[in-house]
Protein backbone atom coordinates (compact mmCIF):
# COMPACT_ATOMS: atom_id res chain seq x y z
CA UNK A 1 0.00 0.00 0.00
CA UNK A 2 3.29 2.44 1.03
CA UNK A 3 3.95 1.98 -2.21
CA UNK A 4 1.09 2.71 -4.18
CA UNK A 5 1.03 6.21 -1.94
CA UNK A 6 4.13 7.31 -3.01
CA UNK A 7 3.91 6.63 -6.67
CA UNK A 8 2.53 9.58 -7.44
CA UNK A 9 5.54 12.06 -5.80
CA UNK A 10 8.33 12.74 -7.50
CA UNK A 11 9.23 15.95 -9.32
CA UNK A 12 8.94 17.79 -12.96
CA UNK A 13 11.23 20.15 -14.52
CA UNK A 14 9.84 23.93 -16.16
CA UNK A 15 10.09 22.98 -19.13
CA UNK A 16 8.51 20.24 -21.20
CA UNK A 17 8.82 18.32 -24.71
CA UNK A 18 7.16 15.82 -26.21
CA UNK A 19 8.91 13.34 -28.65
CA UNK A 20 10.82 14.39 -31.23
CA UNK A 21 9.14 13.49 -34.85
CA UNK A 22 10.64 10.18 -36.18
CA UNK A 23 10.74 11.83 -39.73
CA UNK A 24 12.87 15.49 -38.36
CA UNK A 25 16.39 15.15 -40.04
CA UNK A 26 17.63 18.65 -39.19
CA UNK A 27 17.22 20.99 -36.49
CA UNK A 28 17.71 25.19 -37.16
CA UNK A 29 19.72 26.71 -34.03
CA UNK A 30 19.57 30.66 -35.74
CA UNK A 31 21.01 33.30 -33.28
CA UNK A 32 19.32 33.70 -29.76
CA UNK A 33 18.28 37.21 -29.16
CA UNK A 34 19.54 39.01 -26.85
CA UNK A 35 17.97 41.64 -24.86
CA UNK A 36 20.89 41.86 -22.45
CA UNK A 37 23.80 45.15 -22.54
CA UNK A 38 26.70 42.24 -22.68
CA UNK A 39 28.24 42.39 -26.13
CA UNK A 40 27.83 39.67 -28.28
CA UNK A 41 26.57 36.55 -25.46
CA UNK A 42 24.14 35.12 -27.43
CA UNK A 43 26.78 34.34 -30.16
CA UNK A 44 28.37 32.27 -27.24
CA UNK A 45 25.24 30.78 -26.37
CA UNK A 46 24.13 29.68 -29.58
CA UNK A 47 27.45 28.66 -30.99
CA UNK A 48 27.80 26.53 -27.23
CA UNK A 49 24.27 25.00 -28.50
CA UNK A 50 25.11 24.29 -31.89
CA UNK A 51 28.31 22.14 -30.90
CA UNK A 52 26.63 20.18 -28.33
CA UNK A 53 23.71 19.39 -30.76
CA UNK A 54 26.64 18.13 -33.36
CA UNK A 55 28.12 16.18 -30.66
CA UNK A 56 25.43 14.13 -29.29
CA UNK A 57 22.52 13.93 -31.86
CA UNK A 58 21.92 12.73 -35.08
CA UNK A 59 20.69 15.77 -36.45
CA UNK A 60 22.01 17.94 -39.02
CA UNK A 61 22.54 21.19 -37.32
CA UNK A 62 21.59 24.58 -40.01
CA UNK A 63 21.41 28.08 -39.09
CA UNK A 64 18.37 29.08 -40.77
CA UNK A 65 14.72 27.79 -40.53
CA UNK A 66 13.99 27.68 -44.17
CA UNK A 67 16.05 24.44 -44.38
CA UNK A 68 14.70 22.64 -41.22
CA UNK A 69 12.14 20.27 -39.88
CA UNK A 70 12.81 22.15 -36.13
CA UNK A 71 13.87 25.65 -35.37
CA UNK A 72 15.37 25.90 -31.86
CA UNK A 73 14.45 29.49 -30.70
CA UNK A 74 16.76 30.96 -27.61
CA UNK A 75 16.48 34.55 -25.93
CA UNK A 76 19.19 35.85 -23.46
CA UNK A 77 16.83 38.00 -21.19
CA UNK A 78 19.34 39.08 -18.47
CA UNK A 79 22.53 38.80 -17.28
CA UNK A 80 23.52 39.96 -13.90
CA UNK A 81 26.98 40.33 -11.35
CA UNK A 82 26.54 40.48 -7.98
CA UNK A 83 29.27 39.99 -5.14
CA UNK A 84 29.36 37.18 -3.10
CA UNK A 85 32.46 36.68 -0.78
CA UNK A 86 33.71 39.74 0.24
CA UNK A 87 38.33 39.52 1.76
CA UNK A 88 37.58 40.33 5.50
CA UNK A 89 41.20 41.92 5.52
CA UNK A 90 40.57 43.96 2.74
CA UNK A 91 37.25 44.53 2.56
CA UNK A 92 37.21 44.00 -1.14
CA UNK A 93 35.15 41.31 -3.33
CA UNK A 94 36.85 38.27 -3.39
CA UNK A 95 33.88 36.45 -5.55
CA UNK A 96 31.43 37.34 -7.82
CA UNK A 97 28.39 35.39 -9.21
CA UNK A 98 27.00 35.94 -12.46
CA UNK A 99 23.54 34.75 -13.18
CA UNK A 100 21.99 34.39 -16.36
CA UNK A 101 18.35 34.14 -17.35
CA UNK A 102 17.08 32.42 -20.78
CA UNK A 103 14.32 30.96 -22.35
CA UNK A 104 14.11 28.44 -25.27
CA UNK A 105 11.52 26.91 -27.62
CA UNK A 106 11.94 24.30 -29.91
CA UNK A 107 9.21 24.18 -32.59
CA UNK A 108 8.11 22.26 -35.19
CA UNK A 109 8.72 24.42 -38.62
CA UNK A 110 5.37 23.37 -40.71
CA UNK A 111 2.87 23.66 -37.71
CA UNK A 112 4.83 26.06 -35.72
CA UNK A 113 4.00 24.40 -32.70
CA UNK A 114 5.94 23.68 -29.62
CA UNK A 115 8.21 20.69 -29.39
CA UNK A 116 9.80 21.74 -26.44
CA UNK A 117 9.77 25.21 -24.03
CA UNK A 118 10.96 25.92 -21.12
CA UNK A 119 10.56 29.87 -20.65
CA UNK A 120 12.90 30.41 -17.51
CA UNK A 121 16.31 28.79 -17.36
CA UNK A 122 18.61 30.05 -14.63
CA UNK A 123 21.82 29.51 -14.66
CA UNK A 124 24.86 30.90 -12.08
CA UNK A 125 28.91 30.70 -12.44
CA UNK A 126 30.77 31.62 -9.62
CA UNK A 127 34.58 33.12 -10.35
CA UNK A 128 37.16 34.34 -8.56
CA UNK A 129 38.63 38.09 -8.71
CA UNK A 130 42.16 39.82 -8.28
CA UNK A 131 42.97 43.01 -6.53
CA UNK A 132 43.62 44.28 -10.65
CA UNK A 133 40.59 45.80 -12.02
CA UNK A 134 41.89 45.40 -15.73
CA UNK A 135 41.51 41.35 -15.24
CA UNK A 136 38.01 41.93 -13.78
CA UNK A 137 36.31 41.27 -17.60
CA UNK A 138 38.80 38.43 -18.41
CA UNK A 139 37.85 36.41 -14.95
CA UNK A 140 34.63 37.02 -15.81
CA UNK A 141 34.61 35.64 -19.51
CA UNK A 142 35.74 32.33 -18.66
CA UNK A 143 32.97 31.54 -15.95
CA UNK A 144 30.38 32.59 -19.11
CA UNK A 145 32.27 29.90 -20.88
CA UNK A 146 31.59 27.75 -18.53
CA UNK A 147 28.32 28.79 -18.39
CA UNK A 148 27.86 28.46 -22.13
CA UNK A 149 28.30 24.73 -21.76
CA UNK A 150 26.06 24.42 -18.95
CA UNK A 151 23.46 25.99 -20.70
CA UNK A 152 24.09 24.17 -23.90
CA UNK A 153 24.30 20.70 -22.26
CA UNK A 154 20.75 21.42 -20.33
CA UNK A 155 19.03 22.50 -23.64
CA UNK A 156 19.93 19.59 -25.53
CA UNK A 157 19.78 17.02 -23.15
CA UNK A 158 15.85 18.40 -21.95
CA UNK A 159 15.44 17.96 -25.89
CA UNK A 160 16.91 14.83 -26.59
CA UNK A 161 15.67 13.01 -23.52
CA UNK A 162 12.46 14.24 -23.71
CA UNK A 163 12.10 16.02 -20.30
Amino acid sequence: MAALGTAGCGYHVAGHAAHLPSEWKTIAVPAFQNDTTRYRIEQRFTEAVVREFITRSKYRIVPDAPSADGVLQGEVLSIDTTPVLFNTTTGKVATMLVTVHAKVALVDHQTQKPVYQNPDMVFRQEYQITSDVNSFFEQQDPALERMSRDLASHIVSNVLENF
